[in-house]
């Protein structure tokens, strides 16, 4: 059910989205969709918090993955992990346009806006990917690959914040952006040239 919702929306994105187009898409009947979820509203949470939900899972285990000795470049493991969601996010989504899953996830973030249990799922998920990643931003300072008078819960937020803009980038201007944010995250996360 999850899945012909996720196309429907990936597709047409969650307003032009009718309750029938859902129905159609995965054939099932009115009332078996509605046994799970009252409405639309429903549905688009259920679908959001199983993609925020793949997200933090790539972002964990590539955050556990990482702190091997020697360490790996933090710019690969954040490129590696970026390409691996949203290439994993868009099989799961039907989708052969490879901005089409990013642009799911910006209407994903502008209905957190008006939607409050969604609103608050991606604040839950956001703040445990924050504690993840910070733990991860630690090995790296301690190792002396980054800077250790910044706090790491900073660095996590502005990386986070890098990769938000990648996700927005690729929706809306370029589909090749994947090159240059690897090589500006390269630039941001190593100390010398």
């Amino acid at each position: 059910m999850l899945d012909g919702a996720r196309r429907s929306f990936t597709r047409n994105g969650f307003h032009a989205t009718s309750m029938q187009d859902v129905l159609t898409e995965t054939g099932l009947s009115a009332g078996a969709v509605y046994r799970y979820f009252r409405g639309k509203d429903e549905l688009i949470e259920a679908v959001a918090s199983e993609a925020f939900a793949d997200v933090s899972a790539a972002f964990e285990t590539a955050a556990h993955g990482a702190p091997l000795r020697p360490l790996r470049p933090l710019h690969e493991v954040l490129t590696e992990v970026l390409d691996a969601v949203l290439r994993k996010l868009a099989e799961k989504a039907g989708a052969t346009d490879p901005q089409a899953f990013p642009r799911l996830v910006i209407q994903v973030w502008g209905e957190a806006a008006r939607n409050e249990p969604l609103r608050r799922t991606l604040n839950d998920g956001y703040s445990r990917m924050r504690g993840i990643w910070g733990k991860l931003i630690e090995d790296y300072q301690k190792a002396g690959q980054l800077r250790a008078d910044v706090p790491p819960d900073r660095i996590v937020r502005t990386l986070l914040a890098v990769i938000q803009g990648f996700i927005i980038q690729r929706a809306l201007f370029d589909e090749g952006a994947g090159e240059a944010i690897s090589d500006g995250l390269r630039a941001l996360t190593t100390m010398q040239a």
